[in-house]
């Protein structure tokens, strides 16, 4: 009977227990992260929100690939102004995403370089570049590998802003280098000649005595003529400045003023036997030593320890005076 009173309260409890609806109730996790937040696209998140940002002009944002040289050669600025400008205290390592200046402070926005993205270098793991710093005077004087250079675009030349030309620091000029000197070398003093054309061509007449060619050695009068015990020669008058010439080919033996009475005086040797002698000139033109033509212009006539302008002129046949009328051609 118990048995029976059993299984028909269960029976029952079988029936009222249908009514209920079979979903489980629904279980609230407070500390949990919902699943549509925890899941979101790649787009939404901030280093893809940065990348995808605006970028101001003269900036650039590195890419994958990119290496601070290859975005300066892009730029057409060295990779050096490029660390100068964003305070880079390790030029060797960038970060893709990270915003570079990439033209000068104060630059025009419209003449800011756009740099372009650059595979040159393999990027490194986290995302930070890598590249090796090039020695001095590399970049001017070694070829860069040409998997940098085929991948690196040309720099675009911009036009430079008005007022850069003025701000730009005057360049230095280049002294040219002082050329050494040559030391002048020591020259002969030239002896006084007569101006050209200043005397007529010395008179064709001539005569022959000696073995010698005579001619006279001045053109003017005869003042005074030749005796044996006073005068030793004649003299010829002319004004101040006249030429006296040589009367045969010679050489002189004395150029000077020391003998007393004959002011600037003249002896011309013309062989062994044969001298002349010139006194009271002006102006001696030719030297000891010097060989003399005939009618050569050798002083000019002058007044010099004479009382007036006149030649003093004497002929010696070894060391005796004679008459120079008997020796010169008649005029």
């Amino acid at each position: 009977m118990r048995l029976l009173l059993a299984a028909t309260l269960f029976c029952a409890a079988l029936a009222g227990c249908s009514n209920v609806p079979l979903s489980p109730a629904p279980v609230v996790n407070q500390t949990a992260t919902p699943i549509a937040s925890a899941s979101l696209p790649a787009a939404a998140t901030p280093a893809a929100s940065a990348a995808t940002a605006a970028i101001p002009a003269g900036y650039y944002r590195v890419q994958r690939g990119d290496t601070l040289r290859s975005i300066a050669r892009s730029v057409g600025h060295g990779w050096r102004q490029l660390a100068a400008w964003n305070n880079l205290s390790d030029p060797n390592r960038i970060e893709v995403g990270q915003l570079l200046r990439v033209a000068p402070p104060g630059a025009p926005a419209a003449q800011a370089p756009v740099a372009q993205p650059s595979a040159s270098a393999p990027a490194q793991p986290g995302g930070v570049q890598v590249f090796p710093l090039a020695p001095a005077g590399a970049a001017s004087g070694g070829a860069a590998p040409a998997r940098r250079a085929s991948a690196a675009p040309a720099p675009v030349p911009r036009p430079k802003p008005a007022g850069a030309a003025a701000s730009a620091p005057p360049q230095p000029q280049q002294q040219p280098k002082p050329q050494p000197q040559p030391q002048p070398q020591p020259q002969p003093q030239p002896q006084p000649q007569p101006p050209a054309g200043a005397f007529p061509p010395p008179p064709s007449l001539h005569s022959q005595v000696g073995g010698l060619e005579w001619s006279w050695p001045a053109q003017g009068p005869i003042l005074r003529g030749f005796n044996d015990s006073t005068r030793k020669g004649i003299d010829i008058g002319g004004r101040a400045g006249e030429p006296v010439r040589a009367a045969a080919a010679g050489k002189v033996v004395y150029a000077g003023n020391e003998l007393r009475g004959f002011g600037n005086l003249l002896i011309v040797k013309h062989n062994d036997e044969y001298i002349s002698v010139y006194a009271h000139n002006q102006q001696l033109l030719v030297r000891d030593g010097q060989d003399v033509r005939r009618g050569q212009v050798i002083a000019l006539m002058g007044s010099t320890d004479a009382p007036r302008v006149e030649l003093h002129f004497e002929i010696r046949v070894r060391g005796k005076p004679v008459d120079p009328l008997q020796i010169l051609p008649h005029r």
